[in-house]
């Protein structure tokens, strides 16, 4: 049983700022989540090198399971939630096995049982993402959907910035107070679980329509997605995890580890600041060229943080940077795909340029953490950078015209991409 709130779209020709009220319920699902998964992602870095003693090859494999694992269960969410026409459902179920992912570290000791529970975490992610994007699109206007998912990210990037600023005071509360975190993350990651089961409406994301596997599977392989699926592969491949980076710049200005936990709040306070302007930008310009910008943005990330320059300003333009790289991203993406499959295979879409992503950055992280090991972090970087400086004008190519293909019969009704769209 659950208490359903009435949803309200915003009018086509509505004010600027409305959103749809399942997108702001969303919103403070994934604030609370995010509080709960950044607290541990926070300290996770860290924790696997000086204390659980992996080297920079060891924690390169484990980034990437954390990047990509959750690629093995994308595609199964957006299947679900498309063929049962209940994506909340899906999502609850994905929130539900990250929530207790949190206490499972618990009594999780030595590599492998780690490694374990944040593969339960991942895969849950997986599992929800679609799913609740789906529902995000399905409650918004065609025509303002960069707004909506900047809304959506807007909430999500505070429980993004809170969350490593609540495991910093607990830690400094409780030096190596590891458990305190988990214990912390668990209970907020439960509430926001009990706001989706009660609060979110159970809506209907494809208009009814009992979708087959062979249509889900005509629409992720076929030539309106094809394009835009190989430059998320190129893109993701050449794209860095957080973790790395920051230990980059721990080391370099051999910050103390106590302020470790800070880095990943500058990089989400920039997205907080950004996502909505970004979003609605991407509304007017066009999604594909945001989302190209974006990487220009990661591009800046490597050069600054592999020159000569060190100290507070280069951290500063590092994190801010990054941050610009997400909330012309992040959002962006299932917002372009949401409008190059039809209503009925819509979750599909997203998880599968989703699943691409993931799969790409798991090869990213791993092939760092080698290079790193190998000849260095600076080097490693000047590498992605060159690689990344490469992969940019193809993906434009690959995104060209991404946005203005006349939807497929059956399609919810849509007004174009900006005619300036690549």
């Amino acid at each position: 049983m659950y208490v359903s709130v009435r949803d309200r779209p915003a009018a086509a020709g509505g004010a600027a700022g409305r959103v749809a009220t399942t997108v702001l319920l969303l919103g403070v699902v994934s604030l609370l989540t995010d509080i709960s998964s950044e607290m541990v992602a926070a300290v996770l870095p860290l924790y696997l090198t000086a204390q659980a003693g992996l080297g920079y090859l060891g924690y390169g494999l484990v980034d990437g399971a954390y990047q990509g694992v959750s690629a093995l269960v994308r595609m199964v969410g957006g299947y679900a939630g498309d063929r049962s026409d209940r994506a909340k459902w899906i999502a609850v179920i994905g929130y539900g096995v990250s929530a207790l992912s949190r206490i499972a570290l618990l009594p999780a000791h030595g590599l492998a049982a780690i490694t374990a529970v944040i593969t339960a975490d991942r895969l849950g992610k997986g599992l929800r993402t679609a799913p609740r994007d789906a529902l995000i699109a399905a409650a918004s206007p065609p025509h303002a959907l960069g707004r909506a998912f900047g809304v959506h990210r807007m909430l999500d990037t505070i429980g993004a910035a809170l969350g490593p600023l609540v495991a910093f005071l607990l830690l400094a509360a409780v030096p190596q107070g590891y458990n305190a975190v988990f214990v912390v993350a668990f209970a907020v990651a439960a509430v926001g679980l009990a706001v989706l089961v009660l609060l979110v409406p159970d809506r209907r994301t494809n208009r009814g329509t009992r979708v087959r596997l062979g249509d889900i599977l005509r629409e992720v392989t076929g030539a309106r997605l094809r394009r835009p699926l190989l430059a998320c592969a190129l893109l993701g491949a050449v794209t860095i995890g957080d973790g790395f980076l920051y230990l980059v710049l721990q080391q370099q200005d051999e910050l103390d580890v106590r302020w470790f936990p800070l880095l990943f709040v500058g990089t989400n306070v920039a997205y907080l600041l950004l996502a909505l302007p970004l979003g609605r930008l991407a509304d007017r310009v066009g999604r594909a060229r945001v989302l190209l910008a974006g990487h220009v943005a990661l591009l800046a990330v490597y050069l600054v943080a592999a020159g000569p320059v060190r100290g507070p300003v280069t951290i500063v333009a590092v994190l801010a940077l990054l941050g610009t790289f997400y909330a012309a991203t992040d959002g962006v993406l299932p917002a372009l795909v949401s409008r190059l499959v039809s209503a009925e295979t819509r979750t599909s879409g997203i998880a599968a340029a989703q699943t691409v992503t993931v799969v790409a950055r798991f090869a990213s992280s791993v092939a760092f953490g080698a290079l790193w090991s190998a000849v260095g972090a600076r080097p490693g970087l000047l590498a992605f950078a060159l690689l990344l400086a490469a992969a940019l004008p193809v993906a434009a190519v690959l995104l060209r015209g991404a946005g203005r293909t006349p939807l497929p019969s059956g399609a919810a009704a849509a007004s174009p991409e900006p005619a300036g769209s690549p």
